[in-house]
């Protein structure tokens, strides 16, 4: 039998900032949620989904109803994926969208 191909995790800086301000249930929920999301089987599952807008070239999963992890392939190797952020549907599309839009209106590069 074959293994399935899992996913090789890395995470950004601001993810990790996000998650360590998380609460400790919350935490639980999330690392079990990377879990499943290293098999690409689980992804429907998850409800990962790509983004548009300013993250457009951007990925989502769900961890619960409100909380969501944005991730990105990497370029060259799309069994590389980088987490982004994690949070609530605010704090990850909607802030993140104002302030890359709020970048270009003032010629600052997102």
């Amino acid at each position: 039998m074959i293994p399935a191909q899992t996913l090789t995790i890395t995470y950004a800086p601001t993810f990790i900032r996000m998650y360590k301000r998380l609460d400790s249930s919350l935490k639980e929920e999330v690392r079990d949620k990377i879990v499943l999301f290293r098999d690409p089987s689980n992804h429907q599952k998850l409800k990962v989904h790509k983004l548009t807008g300013s993250l457009r070239h951007c990925f989502s999963f769900s961890i619960n109803y409100k909380v969501r992890v944005v991730f990105k392939y990497d370029e060259m190797d799309k069994c590389v994926t980088n987490l982004l952020y994690v949070g609530s549907h605010d704090e990850v599309y909607i802030i993140r969208d104002e302030t890359s839009a709020s970048r270009k209106k003032t010629g600052q590069i997102a």
